[in-house]
């Protein structure tokens, strides 16, 4: 009897609780187009910023989103303050410092400014060809990411 109710919480647990959202890189998405055809999500954040700090505890909590995600797109979590060099779409990109230890990544520039400024959040959606089909600069509640989400998916 003990036995069946840990196998039974066992397995509660991991299909709602573990179901971890998968995060890709830059430099992963072009072979995994080439094995599955679908739209890449690009969630620029910063760590000092406040609605990108609510977005991951919420919006990338929800079981519902990282199911559609995980099944439906490529998420790419982007650090717009990453410091490495990224090789994307064949073009190589790099840090730009702007002061004592500030500074934003010109993959984040190309991929989130919007009216010749970047407001993070963003999410920058790529079509298969690493094409922008859309860019939204603000906080997603779980509710409106899942409505994107299904607009995105026709």
């Amino acid at each position: 009897m003990k036995k069946q109710i840990l196998v039974l919480i066992f397995f509660g647990i991991t299909s709602t609780g573990f179901c971890q959202l998968k995060s890709r890189s830059f430099e992963e998405i072009d072979s995994l187009q080439q094995i599955q055809k679908k739209k890449v999500i690009v969630f620029i954040h910063t760590d000092w910023c406040q609605f990108c700090e609510r977005m991951k505890i919420t919006t990338f909590k929800n079981q519902e989103i990282i199911e559609k995600l995980n099944s439906d797109f490529y998420l790419i979590d982007f650090n717009a303050e990453e410091k490495r060099d990224i090789l994307f779409n064949n073009q190589t990109f790099k840090y730009k410092p702007s002061g004592n230890n500030v500074g934003v990544h010109e993959l984040a520039l190309q991929l989130g400014t919007m009216n010749n400024q970047i407001v993070y959040p963003v999410l920058c959606v790529l079509n298969e060809k690493n094409e922008i089909i859309l860019q939204y600069n603000n906080y997603l509640s779980p509710k409106d990411f899942k409505l994107l989400l299904e607009k995105l998916k026709e």
